[in-house]
């Protein structure tokens, strides 16, 4: 085995003993109660998984094993002569539960070298499909054409043992790790490029390799990439594609096809399509005030305008997080540091501004704050990424280590298929009538 593979294996034995011996001692110990109104209303507030990667935290916001997002610029490895944290070292972290070195970060860059390979097969895939296809269609459809390559399908048709498959997951989501960034890339140049691809280059890094095949050479914009990559890989478990990916995964489908799945949820207007909404809003508030830098008594009237008509401001708001989130804010930093005088990235910090008072004066939002879906487009055009329907695509390349790494976890801890209990309307109101004391089995 690899060395980062060995290590997973040896952290994963000590937790799956631990969490065993868990299990018999506590394990009929009541840890929380359900409201009725959290059945009907998207299982909100309700602990029912176990995610190792993150925590969500309504106030710090995001802690990858422990680390928050300042920590995690400050202590994980960076590329040579650059200031943001490496993705990899993020992974690593994820996976193991210990911070990287930086020659356990350029472990993981050179793994993912040796195996991003793509069949022809998988280009020849997307190419079937009409080059007006969203991106994240495409994304998909070429994840699912890679599928042919993975070894616990291979292996579970063989009769692998069940002591195994921690093994095979993790060989399948490495590679599918290695390959994405060259299957987004190359869905990125056909769509919005006329198709002029370009070749990965080696002796680069996971995401500087990235930014390269999409033909930005910029040092600043690798830079927003491995940031990008870093803050937006994992989210606990409970949002849409990561507990779709926990899901599928459960049934014992391979990576592939268990991470396919979580990006077509990912692709939903309520979750990772958010990004490229904010983006397009503050394209139509600039084009309705016929201004590049609306001052903010302009925004505040718009923002006004919008809520009278039913409609929301995309960027805000979020179902945990009662602050600003601090993926915002490492964003914001990189705006100040790279591009202070862009009139796009003044916008969004006039919006920050302007936004979160009148929302907090309607006294009809927990949390009025701004989330990482607010800045992260402006930082993009600023580069001459302005093709805002691929920001979802970026999205998913990042989402695949926070969402891979939990499903090998599943897999060494050998979790069961996931089966909560559903009940009918009726029978709700026949409990509440008292003629039911019981759910069902």
């Amino acid at each position: 085995m690899g060395v980062i593979k060995d290590r997973f294996k040896e952290k994963a034995d000590v937790l799956a003993a631990e969490i065993k011996d868990l299990l018999k001692e506590h394990g009929s110990k009541v840890i929380g109660e359900v409201q009725l109104a959290q059945i009907y209303q998207g299982m909100r507030g309700i602990t029912g998984l176990v995610t190792e990667t993150s925590l969500l935290d309504a106030q710090d916001g995001i802690r990858f094993r422990g680390y928050s997002i300042p920590e995690l610029q400050e202590k994980l490895p960076k590329a040579e002569g650059g200031s943001e944290p490496l993705p990899e070292g993020l992974f690593h972290l994820m996976l193991v539960g210990e911070l990287p070195t930086d020659a356990d970060a350029q472990h993981v860059t050179s793994v993912w070298q040796r195996r991003s390979h793509v069949p022809n097969h998988v280009f020849a895939t997307i190419e079937a499909l009409p080059v007006t296809a969203h991106p994240m269609t495409q994304f998909v459809v070429a994840i699912m054409a890679l599928q042919t390559e993975s070894q616990f399908a291979k292996r579970y048709a063989a009769g692998m043992n069940k002591k195994e498959y921690w093994d095979a997951v993790f060989d399948d989501s490495m590679d599918l790790i290695a390959r994405l960034p060259r299957v987004a890339a190359y869905i990125y140049r056909r769509k919005y490029k006329n198709g002029d691809h370009i070749q990965p280059n080696g002796l680069l890094d996971w995401a500087g390799n990235f930014a390269h095949m999409m033909g930005y050479q910029d040092e600043s914009f690798k830079e927003l990439m491995r940031l990008y990559m870093t803050i937006h890989a994992d989210h606990e478990g409970g949002n849409v594609s990561a507990h779709t990916t926990h899901l599928v995964g459960s049934a014992l489908s391979d990576p592939y096809l268990s991470y396919a799945a979580g990006m077509n949820g990912l692709a939903g207007p309520l979750h990772g399509l958010a990004n490229q909404e904010v983006i397009k809003w503050i394209f139509e508030l600039r084009e309705n005030l016929n201004t590049d830098l609306p001052s903010k008594e302009q925004i505040a009237e718009y923002v006004k305008k919008t809520l009278s008509e039913g409609k929301v401001v995309p960027g805000y708001g979020h179902a945990v997080l009662r602050k600003t989130d601090p993926r915002f804010t490492a964003q914001m930093e990189f705006g100040k540091k790279h591009m202070p005088d862009d009139p796009l990235v003044q916008t969004v910090w006039n919006i920050y501004e302007t936004v979160p008072p009148i929302l907090q004066s309607l006294g009809k939002i927990k949390n009025p704050w701004p989330n990482v879906d607010a800045h992260s487009g402006a930082l993009l055009v600023h580069f001459g990424m302005v093709e805002y329907e691929f920001y979802t695509v970026l999205f998913a390349v990042s989402r695949a280590l926070g969402v891979l790494a939990s499903l090998c976890w599943d897999r060494a801890l050998g979790f069961p298929l996931e089966r909560p209990k559903s009940v009918s309307t009726r029978l709700v109101k026949k409990w509440l009538k008292g003629e039911d004391e019981i759910w069902g089995d």
